[in-house]
């Protein structure tokens, strides 16, 4: 994922069936419990450590900022494109075997990334993790709540959680120690001796299961919304050195846009056996929810890439300080959320909805008026804190709303579509926003022609000797640009979540 969140209903596809094997001892089910954090950790920290990485990556590859970009776009599309299918697939074929599958195809991706020798390899790489991704993180999941009967599946989910809440505060400042005192290669093998840990422990102790009414997988709709995302996102990515009129950009984000029309028409022809059912869509709060979602995460994935470079290249941090430096924001997401789940029940998710993204709006556009050269605790500290407890406060009625909206029935796929509209809105993010900050950056750079203002902004961003004082001036006022974008998003998140959602929560019909 963009940044240091699990997106929101994570835990909400854990509706599967009990185990055939009812007899499995509190051993088993424990190393199956471990089996699946660690498995999730893969992910959860390769989302938190690989954007304190991207400056130096981008200045060791002598990659343009649009390449640079594909670093993450590769990996979130690919992810938020299949994690629906993967769920389905696991539920199919098996939740170990897929689970066993994704953690062993996730492993030899970080392996070529920390060999990649230029910027190419190491985005095709990406691509594959992100497949990965796309089957260990559902399975991981299913195979928990295949393991665990009710009674004892809360407590399950809430171990698991917090151990993800953990690994989502370490990854940052984790991340910019290696880069710093091994290398950025290293952030990749990290998850090497995770992998033998996870898979060993899965296919020792957890149990095979599967769903026997799963008949089929939506294969055309995974093709036509990932190649719909991946047009329209180099379309966006490319702006950079081509311009926003350039007939191939054009043409391309047309490409893309076709094959989201017609993904939606796939999806109403399968009706329920789509991956994504439209029919979903009458609640009126799962409407409200996943515009919500795609706002909010749009600002919080786009806020979260970029901030590294303004804290590497603005402010002077190290890769470990800019790590640190994120670590309260990680911190009061990860465990704050835990906290604020009792405030749904006593509030109501409307109130909640509406309170905590504007909170979070304030705390990005604090962040937008920041001098990233002041003192942290005076500049960066106090924005970064009201991200993080704005955040906490969404997630949980974002959650609960979802899947109360959907029913019983589907909670499972109405929490799964949630998650995958959060992980491309991050998406989205990185690509719209890269076009945002150019336009920004060359229209404060006044003189050079597009070319020269793609090579300045390369230059500022990749951290190279002798920068004119202008291109740095230029970048700092881009790079404020885009966060009162994301500032105006959360805030359009939050009305959203006032204006639409239903005040109980309940479902509604559009």
């Amino acid at each position: 994922m963009v940044g240091f969140t699990r997106p929101p209903c994570d835990t909400g596809v854990i509706q599967a069936a009990i185990c055939s094997d009812a007899a499995l001892s509190q051993r088993r089910k424990r190393l199956t419990l471990a089996a699946t954090i660690v498995g999730s950790s893969m992910a959860f920290l390769d989302g938190s450590v690989v954007n304190i990485a991207l400056p130096e990556i981008q200045q060791a590859l002598h990659s343009d900022a649009a390449a640079t970009q594909w670093i993450v776009n590769a990996y979130m599309l690919l992810l938020g494109s299949l994690v629906l299918i993967g769920g389905s697939a696991a539920d199919l074929y098996g939740r170990r075997r897929i689970f066993v599958l994704g953690v062993t195809v996730f492993t030899a991706a970080s392996i070529a990334c920390g060999l990649s020798p230029n910027i190419a390899a190491l985005v095709a790489s990406r691509a594959v993790q992100g497949l990965g991704a796309a089957l260990l993180v559902p399975a991981s999941l299913a195979m928990l709540g295949a393991s665990f009967d009710e009674r004892e599946r809360s407590q399950a989910i809430g171990t698991w959680a917090g151990a993800g809440a953990l690994m989502l505060a370490a990854g940052p400042p984790l991340g910019g120690w290696l880069v710093d005192q091994v290398s950025w290669r290293a952030i990749f093998l990290l998850n090497v001796p995770l992998a033998f840990a996870a898979a060993g422990l899965a296919l020792r102790f957890a149990c095979e299961s599967s769903d026997p009414h799963a008949k089929y997988l939506d294969w055309s709709g995974a093709v036509t919304i990932a190649i719909g995302l991946a047009a329209i996102t180099w379309g966006l990515s490319a702006v950079p050195a081509v311009g926003f009129r350039d007939k191939t950009v054009l043409a391309v984000l047309g490409v893309g846009i076709a094959f989201l029309a017609l993904f939606v028409a796939i999806e109403a022809r399968l009706r329920e056996w789509a991956m994504m059912p439209l029919s979903l869509y009458r609640s009126r709060n799962f409407s409200a929810t996943n515009a919500l979602t795609l706002l909010l995460y749009f600002a919080l994935g786009g806020a979260l890439y970029y901030l590294p470079f303004g804290l590497i290249r603005l402010g002077g941090y190290s890769a470990t300080q800019a790590g640190a430096a994120l670590l309260p924001f990680a911190l009061i997401m990860g465990f704050g959320a835990s906290f604020a789940g009792t405030l749904t029940n006593r509030l109501g998710p409307r109130s909640l909805l509406t309170t905590g993204p504007i909170i979070a709006a304030s705390g990005l556009a604090m962040l937008a008026l920041v001098d990233f050269r002041q003192s942290f605790w005076v500049g960066v500290l106090p924005p970064m804190v009201l991200l993080g407890v704005g955040m906490a406060i969404t997630v949980p009625p974002l959650t609960s709303t979802v899947m109360g909206a959907a029913g019983k029935a589907h909670a499972g796929i109405a929490s799964g579509i949630n998650n995958a509209v959060a992980r491309i809105a991050g998406l989205l993010a990185v690509a719209a926003l890269g076009a945002v900050l150019f336009a920004s950056f060359s229209y404060h750079l006044v003189g050079p022609t597009l070319t020269q203002a793609n090579e300045a902004m390369t230059a500022v961003m990749s951290g190279q000797p002798g920068l004119h004082e202008e291109a740095i001036a230029a970048f700092a006022r881009a790079l404020r640009a885009i966060i009162l974008v994301t500032a105006t998003c959360a805030a359009l998140a939050g009305l959203i979540g006032w204006l639409w959602t239903e005040p109980n929560g309940a479902h509604a019909s559009a």
